[in-house]
């Protein structure tokens, strides 16, 4: 943390290397969180790309009153949250329409061992009803408290709780074969 106040410091006095670092930092921590959180990769890119972009646009007068990761996480997961809405009012997507959900920031022989399992991981997100999908998310993905999550979803620490619990044994009755609506 100490850290993250050092290059917010630098960053709001005009440093472009600050804003480099903090970039290269949480860049794979939030592409994480917004996969987890909608249903494609380019859009997933976009909201990372977007949060990062309406952050370098604060240098200069952005004041941290917590967590540098835990604001961006939370951008992260508003502006996914926007887009889901946006999209739901569209149109659905089938689950067959679903692309890897992160960007290839490995070799692609490393992304060959670990594709298939990626992609039943996100299929079986994808089929989470989305308060769930959030919190599963921003928990494991995202490191976040279950009271950070509350607060983000304007609800109890209770009711993340039990969405997270309810999400995870979705996911594993999904990923063992065992659907059950």
């Amino acid at each position: 943390m100490l850290q993250d106040n050092l290059l917010i410091w630098k960053l709001n006095r005009g440093s472009t290397d600050a804003m480099r670092v903090i970039y290269e930092k949480y860049r794979d921590y939030l592409l994480r969180i917004a996969a987890g959180l909608l249903k494609e990769r380019s859009k997933a890119e976009d909201v990372v790309h977007d949060v990062f972009t309406a952050f370098a646009s604060a240098a200069g007068s952005f004041t941290l009153t917590g967590s540098l990761r835990g604001y961006l996480a939370t951008c992260v997961a508003n502006k996914a949250r926007n887009i889901n809405r946006t999209m739901a009012r569209q149109r659905t997507v089938s689950i067959s329409e679903i692309g890897p959900a992160v960007a290839n920031t490995k070799r692609p022989d490393e992304w060959i061992v670990h594709d298939e399992q990626f992609q039943r991981v996100c299929d079986a997100m994808a089929q989470l009803p989305y308060e769930q999908r959030e919190a599963v998310a921003l928990h494991i993905q995202g490191s976040m408290k279950f009271r950070e999550i509350a607060k983000l979803q304007g609800t109890s620490v209770k009711t993340v709780s039990s969405r997270y619990r309810y999400g995870l044994d979705k996911l594993r009755s999904i990923l063992d074969g065992e659907v059950t609506k």
